[in-house]
């Protein structure tokens, strides 16, 4: 286990440099096993969600090595192994996405069933459907996916709801199927713009509709060769920061970035008051005045990211009136409010009134519980006490942590291998900003 020790209320100011996207990274690896060559991909951040990755991918037979702190090579010349590890699998969310090149140069795949955050569960019902359209069998046992095909079909698919892991998976199957493949109401998250890039590159022919994005088409190819290319920014990363220097009254420049992936949520913060400058490449994040409530909902692409409303309720307490969060990804995304109670934080849950909710929930409905709430009131602001805090979730790791920098006083927080899962360094790159941050291996 391992430990932050805070010391907080200090201003977070000066320059930050963005690392590469967590959820674009790992999957990007994925990809690489389409081809027997060598892929090349830089920008890379060192965290423990990429080396789960890598070390699955070598198990299933891919040569990685490191080129530089950031560029990793993967080569993989022949599938040796067509089962993801029960036990490397179970930790990582990205385990069902292997199924993709296993079942492209294999025909057969066996993962365990996803890991990750403690969110609700992760329907794959979407995946499995769309595979069936796709001559790919399912069968599921207690821990394990395992997947079958003769010979993997074109398919015409609508899915019901947009998904952003699904979409990418189904993109890696297709690619090498003979025909054409057209994918309606998929993610539209730049994430999935990159992977489609970088599959591009490897010799893919893949492209969204110019009318309708939601739209994605796909020429079969007959193989895949090896590329160069560089992972886009992590926009989970620019907003962290970002709501860390506002809920400080703080000036950060965030640098290595691109604005339009996160323009949502610069809208957002703009909108209550904050003063947003953006460049090429930069953002430059600062606070000027108190910071108006606003109500927000969470939604695929170009909503308000799910991965941001833990982070941007931190913010919220230190913001003037009553402020709400619709959570309509998750069906249990709440957990962190906890937290927010014990510093001091008046909070009211709530679940919406809706008239629809089969269709104004991206959850289904079998994954939803009566104990579960998908709204939250939070009142500002709030002079943060400060408390010690035990994690077991990335995305409230990172926000106990904005919230113990605003707490004038200690804070502990446990758990942080948790939060080492999708940011690198943040400690030590938080303290180049000013901030009193101790990091403790136990």
């Amino acid at each position: 286990m391992s430990r932050y020790i805070i010391s907080g209320g200090k201003k977070l100011q000066g320059e930050i440099s963005i690392r590469g996207a967590k959820n674009a990274s790992y999957k990007q690896i994925i990809a690489s096993l389409l081809s027997d060559q060598t892929t090349q991909l830089t920008n890379i951040p060192n965290i423990s969600d990429i080396k789960i990755t890598e070390s699955i991918a070598k198990s299933l037979g891919s040569e990685i090595n490191y080129c530089g702190e950031h560029c990793v090579q993967v080569t993989t010349p022949k599938i040796k192994n067509f089962t993801v590890p029960q036990g490397t699998g179970v930790k990582s969310r990205s385990s069902f996405m292997f199924s993709a090149p296993l079942l492209a140069r294999t025909g057969q795949a066996i993962v365990p069933t996803p890991g990750g955050d403690r969110l609700g569960s992760r329907p794959l019902d979407r995946l499995i459907d769309c595979f069936s359209k796709m001559n790919i069998q399912t069968k599921e046992t207690e821990t394990n996916l395992i997947f079958n095909t003769e010979k993997i079909k074109p398919t015409h698919y609508v899915f019901n709801k947009p998904s952003h892991t699904v979409t990418e998976t189904v993109i890696m199957t297709a690619v090498l199927v003979s025909g054409e493949t057209i994918l309606e109401n998929c993610g539209q998250e730049p994430e999935i713009d990159d992977l489609i890039k970088l599959l591009n590159k490897m010799g893919a022919k893949i492209q969204r509709d110019n009318i309708d994005p939601g739209k994605i088409i796909i020429q079969g190819v007959s193989s895949l060769k090896g590329t160069e290319h560089q992972v886009i920014c992590d926009r989970n990363e620019i907003v962290t920061f970002a709501c860390a220097t506002l809920a400080t009254k703080g000036n950060v420049n965030i640098l290595r970035v691109d604005p339009k992936t996160v323009k949502t949520f610069l809208e957002t913060i703009e909108n209550m008051g904050a003063k947003v400058q953006t460049g090429q490449e930069e953002i430059n994040i600062s606070w000027n005045k108190p910071l108006k409530a606003v109500n927000i909902e969470t939604g695929p692409e170009p909503m308000f990211m799910t991965d941001w409303q833990a982070l941007f309720s931190i913010l919220l307490t230190q913001s003037v009136g009553c402020s709400s969060i619709i959570e309509r990804v998750y069906p249990n995304r709440f957990q962190h409010i906890v937290n927010l109670q014990k510093m001091g934080v008046k909070v009211q849950l709530f679940n919406p009134i809706v008239d629809d909710p089969e269709n104004y929930y991206q959850f289904n409905k079998e994954s939803d519980n009566p104990a579960f709430f998908h709204g939250v009131k939070i009142y500002g602001p709030t002079k943060l006490k400060p408390t010690n805090f035990i994690i077991d979730d990335l995305r409230a790791g990172a926000s106990a942590t904005i919230a113990a920098l605003v707490a004038e006083g200690t804070s502990t927080i446990d758990g942080v291998e948790f939060i080492e899962r999708g940011y690198e360094k943040l400690a030590e790159r938080l303290s180049s900003l000013g901030a009193n941050i101790e990091y403790i291996k136990i």
